[in-house]
């Protein structure tokens, strides 16, 4: 059994920077210079592969995600040829699940059918909300038109694997509102819908001075309860925090990060994760890597730019919990082990612990977070921390 394999490229640009967004994202100036950052990104990927040729032998790609900043930005060609050099330097499964975001502003008519021709096959599309006031207090460049005609062009392409990105707990948004927001988001027949709470980031205008009429968590609570019965009653079951999806169509590429799994990251400001056995001393380690995310820096030498850190033992049982707890089905205590390289006793205490308070729920060689535990998943994750003796 070994871990899964994804490869995660970052397209760092949009048309302009959203107030709340704290991902690694950076207003254009003047003209994309596409072509650059594509020879960046391949330069990228053959030194990785050639770095970590003893942790990716034998190993298959068994997603893609093409993330951003605004990756429909690229044209066809552009995404294309990132597509085929990853094919080229790396075992790409025939079956592989290829995302790429895409914010309905960027979207010309037919392009849909251009990005699916060179490979892509789900598409992530960043509505928000169908509220054309509240759009515009979060800074969207795009109008609920330009969604709906950006869905529909999906459906025409024949691209029917994509997902749509919803927000609650907006400036002045009521349960009525994003009810209205998820009736609107089924009515274009999605595969997944993610339905995210609206959070002041550290670091964002947002943070700095939020916009008026935030929900209180009354209402946000309110907005959840009254959502979930009609994405459930649609045919969309809740697999994860904050994602909905019909059967068989949950993201591939989150769920590999959700079970540990190990990735490549690609691009500017680009987070990657690979782990196995150390050739000399045989010992599990787990390395994280980063770029750079200004984007000239990242172009100007990717090879050099590239950072390498180690996950100590003592970080592991943490960034595990992390991910795997944000599934409502949990995992598998095996799956603890093989991530991590560590006995499960190095847990079982905690997770006893707090089973007995009602957080977790352990039966049948699986842990869950229980309906409170999700409530509370921040606190239940701190448990997990190493201490200061780092023990």
């Amino acid at each position: 059994m070994t871990l899964p394999l994804g490869v995660y490229v970052h397209f760092p640009w949009c048309v302009s920077k959203c107030p709340y967004c704290d991902f690694n994202s950076h207003a254009l100036r003047g003209s994309l210079p596409e072509q650059a950052y594509v020879d960046a990104l391949c330069t990228d990927l053959r030194a990785q592969v050639e770095r970590y040729a003893q942790s990716l032998a034998g190993r298959s790609v068994t997603s893609i995600f093409l993330g951003g900043g605004t990756p429909s930005l690229f044209s066809p060609a552009a995404i294309g040829r990132v597509l085929q050099t990853l094919r080229d330097e790396l075992s790409v499964v025939a079956t592989a699940e290829i995302t790429l975001e895409a914010n309905p502003g960027t979207i010309e008519r037919g392009r849909f059918a251009e990005y699916a021709a060179v490979g892509v096959n789900r598409i992530s599309v960043g509505a928000q909300t169908f509220d054309a006031s509240r759009l515009r207090v979060l800074g969207r460049v795009h109008s609920p038109a330009e969604t709906a005609t950006a869905l529909e062009e999906l459906h025409a392409a024949g691209v029917h694997n994509f997902n749509i990105d919803l927000m609650y707990g907006l400036p002045g948004q009521g349960v009525a509102e994003a009810l209205a927001d998820v009736q609107t988001a089924l009515s274009f027949s999605p595969a997944q819908i993610s339905h995210y709470h609206l959070t002041l980031e550290p670091g964002t205008p947002f943070a700095a001075q939020p916009p008026a009429a935030l929900p209180d968590e009354d209402t946000t609570v309110e907005i959840l309860a009254a959502c979930v019965p009609v994405l459930k009653a649609a045919g969309f079951e809740r697999y994860e925090v904050s994602a909905y999806a019909r059967s068989g169509r949950a993201c591939a590429h989150n769920l590999l990060y959700w079970a540990f799994g190990d990735y490549l990251g690609l691009g500017a400001g680009a987070h990657g994760k690979l782990s196995g056995h150390d050739g000399a001393t045989g010992e599990w380690r787990i390395l994280r890597t980063t770029q750079p995310r200004d984007p000239r820096r990242f172009q100007r030498d990717p090879r050099a730019a590239l950072v390498q850190t180690e996950v100590a033992p003592a970080q592991r049982p943490f960034e595990f919990m992390l991910n795997a707890l944000r599934l409502l089905e949990g995992f598998a205590t095996p799956q603890f082990e093989l991530g991590t390289g560590l006995p499960w006793r190095t847990v079982e205490p905690t997770v006893e612990r707090l089973s007995q308070r009602g957080l977790l729920s352990v039966g049948a060689g699986r842990v869950r977070p229980t309906p409170l535990g999700l409530q509370y998943l921040n606190d239940l994750l701190v448990e997990f921390l190493p201490s200061e003796s780092g023990t």
